[in-house]
């Protein structure tokens, strides 16, 4: 069986640095699958490299039977492919709503975005208490709620998430585990989630891979590698 997404002996380099060495991973449709390792690993790079933000120096990146490395980064948005960026990058100024539909702008199905909106406010009903607030203004915890509902306003098939467990309290680190478990279970959206709190990412996927600089250095099911 051909691979959701895949990635084939990808480098990719910062100036004359490189940030990927050889780099092969799998993701299969409707499965979660986590990127752990220490801080420059290389795991943010995968992400960047998938949604054509950093281009590859060599090998090939795969999306639902396309080759996709090539492609710019709106053209991977339209495909299916969200990324929610690590530091909760919230538009400030705009309200919750505003934020929300900013998700959805490669979409003109009003009435399906609509249900959109309904699914991401019954998921995260504290977005609904906050509709009309600027999104400057909210908590971390509510901040990354937003990031994970912006992505999912452009109904994406595959979703990657940058460490959203940083800077969160613990009790809402628990409350967006189980978020994406559901994401993934009743939206069946596939999952590639990075993270540096591995007890968590281990915990919520089905297959793991193991950074360090620059290269896989174990692979295997969550279970085990936990």
């Amino acid at each position: 069986m051909v691979p959701f997404l895949s990635l084939s002996n990808v480098e990719l380099y910062y100036d004359h640095v490189y940030a990927l060495k050889g780099v092969t991973l799998e993701v299969d449709e409707g499965e979660t699958v986590a990127l752990i390792g220490a801080n420059g690993a290389g795991k943010t790079s995968i992400l960047r490299a998938i949604t054509g933000l950093k281009r590859i120096r060599s090998g090939e990146i795969h999306f639902d039977g396309r080759r996709i490395d090539e492609l710019p980064a709106d053209a991977v948005v339209r495909m299916g492919i969200s990324m929610v960026p690590e530091g909760r990058r919230v538009f400030p100024y705009m309200s919750v709503k505003d934020n929300l539909l900013m998700g959805a702008f490669t979409r003109s199905d009003r009435a399906e975005v609509s249900r959109t909106l309904d699914m991401v406010l019954s998921r995260f009903p504290r977005l609904k208490e906050r509709y009309s607030q600027a999104a400057g203004t909210m908590s971390g915890g509510e901040q990354q709620m937003l990031v994970i509902s912006r992505a999912l306003m452009a109904r994406p098939r595959l979703l990657l998430l940058d460490e959203p467990s940083l800077g969160i309290a613990p009790k809402l680190v628990q409350d967006i585990a189980r978020s994406i478990v559901a994401i993934n279970r009743d939206e069946k959206v596939s999952v590639l989630l990075v993270e540096q709190n591995s007890r968590m990412a281990l915990r919520i996927s089905q297959r793991a891979y193991a950074l360090t600089t620059g290269s896989v250095a174990l692979s295997g099911r969550s279970a085990d590698l936990l």
